[in-house]
């Protein structure tokens, strides 16, 4: 099973759209968001393309009622306090928007860790446990957005980034 990962969207609206269109294209049909959606309308993207969502809030999500309202009422997606933990395709999955709010014992119980916060893009494993920060799905830190493709059955990531040349802002 392939899932998305994204973070750090801050309402970047064509960024997300971009992303979503990709990751339907390779056969996403889930997407993980570690957080900072921002407002409720950021989701329409994922909304409009059917895609299922599993989130946390980051810490500039301000409106989480309107944000968990949309998500609800719109798709049934399903927005949790970070850190949250679930299961899929026999992984379990810890999604977090800072990894720093975690204990270390935390980390290496769960086979995948998704994060945000610092808007860097990055993949490493500690221990068992692969740990992956998609970057930032805005572009507004680095001038890059960036998301990542998650294949549950093999733990492998690709890393997908926007040309600006490319896409509206």
């Amino acid at each position: 099973m392939r899932v998305g990962l994204m973070a750090d969207s801050h309402d970047r609206i064509p960024a997300i759209a971009e992303f979503v269109k990709q990751m339907q294209a390779a056969g996403v049909s889930m997407l993980i968001h570690a957080g900072d959606y921002v407002s409720p309308f950021a989701l329409r993207p994922i909304e409009e393309a059917s895609m299922s969502l599993a989130g946390v809030f980051g810490k500039n999500d301000g409106d989480q009622q309107g944000l968990r309202a949309r998500a609800t009422a719109g798709f049934g997606a399903e927005l949790f306090e970070s850190p949250h933990s679930f299961e899929v395709a026999g992984q379990r999955i810890l999604v977090v928007h800072d990894i720093g709010d975690v204990q270390p014992r935390s980390i290496e119980s769960h086979s995948i860790v998704v994060h945000g916060f610092t808007h860097q893009q990055e993949m490493k494993t500690r221990g068992d446990t692969l740990i992956v920060n998609p970057g930032e799905s805005c572009g507004w830190v680095y001038g890059t957005p960036r998301a990542a493709i998650l294949d549950l059955d093999a733990k492998t990531v690709e890393f997908l980034t926007l040309d600006p040349a490319h896409w509206t802002t």
